[in-house]
């Protein structure tokens, strides 16, 4: 496995993380995490989304998050639904936008009411504004490796859906394992295919977002490296979950990848010290126990060396 210096951790905690929470995370709260974030030294942090405060209530403070200027405007993302969230992000002083769609025509109309098709249609228009506003653009693309209501999922339906978001200019595509059912033999199946398929420069600009629903996360996120992915999604302490997927323990954590990278000789750019200790302040805050294994094993440690 070659050694690279470009490998990202994209943080998800703010947004993913937070979107399901049941309890309204407060907005001091959430200034609170996105600087600690920016101070622990992750690169990118997906902030909230532009979407119905009704429909998703924690993420109603997106505008105020843009403009209190935490991060920096260019690394600081928003996920936007449709035209109207874009314009609610433009005028919040958005630099990076993030749209969405999925490999499962079912879970698709079930979360945003659209077939696969309109979707594209939605993200087309929301792309082409987004590039003549000059934002940093990517695309997420739920249940690439499984669906709750159609099961396993054609790699060559993840290819087609790859191939046009690329053809749209998105600057990096994130596929997810988004209730978490993926083992390292689906993640090879997936991307094995996909590299065989994509031009080397194509290649680069997938990322892999992993959920640890059955406890394969970091094992998936493994394996998407040995096969050449260099960009994760995470979420700091392990927040998230999905509301299709019962008992979802979250995203995987960026502490344990962080360690499990940074013990592979691979630089994250990321303090894991200050991540644990921001996580378990965010965790007591919400009063929300860590999902984090390293988080906690790490805290544990520091305690009895006391």
């Amino acid at each position: 496995m070659a050694k690279t210096k470009k490998l990202t951790l994209f943080e998800m905690a703010p947004r993913d993380g937070l979107q399901n929470e049941p309890n309204l995370v407060s907005l001091r709260d959430k200034k609170f995490l996105i600087s600690g974030l920016a101070k622990a030294g992750c690169h990118e942090i997906e902030i909230g989304a532009m979407v119905r405060s009704d429909l998703v209530p924690q993420m109603a403070s997106t505008d105020e998050l843009l403009e209190a200027g935490l991060f920096s405007e260019s690394k600081s993302w928003v996920l936007v639904p449709n035209e109207k969230g874009l314009e609610r992000a433009l005028e919040s002083g958005a630099k990076a936008i993030a749209v969405f769609t999925a490999a499962s025509e079912t879970f698709n109309k079930k979360n945003i009411g659209m077939s696969i098709t309109e979707s594209f249609d939605q993200i087309t228009s929301i792309l082409a504004l987004a590039k003549k506003k000059k934002l940093r653009t990517r695309a997420y693309i739920s249940t690439v490796f499984g669906c709750p209501f159609e099961g396993e999922v054609n790699p060559s339906r993840v290819f087609k859906l790859v191939e046009t978001l690329g053809s749209l200019g998105v600057e990096s595509i994130s596929l997810g394992d988004t209730i978490g059912v993926a083992t390292p033999k689906s993640i090879e199946r997936i991307f094995g295919v996909l590299k065989k398929r994509l031009t080397a420069q194509q290649f680069s600009r997938l990322a892999f977002h992993g959920h640890d629903t059955w406890g394969m996360a970091v094992a998936n996120c493994l394996r998407a490296y040995e096969l050449g992915v260099r960009q994760f999604d995470s979420s700091a302490g392990g927040l998230g979950g999905c509301p299709f997927a019962p008992g979802a323990t979250g995203n995987v954590a960026t502490e344990d990848l962080v360690y499990l990278f940074e013990k592979m000789g691979i630089k994250t750019g990321i303090d894991l010290e200050k991540l644990c200790e921001l996580s378990a302040e965010f965790s007591r805050r919400i009063s929300k126990p860590l999902s984090s294994k390293t988080a906690k094993a790490f805290l544990a440690s520091r305690e009895q060396r006391k």
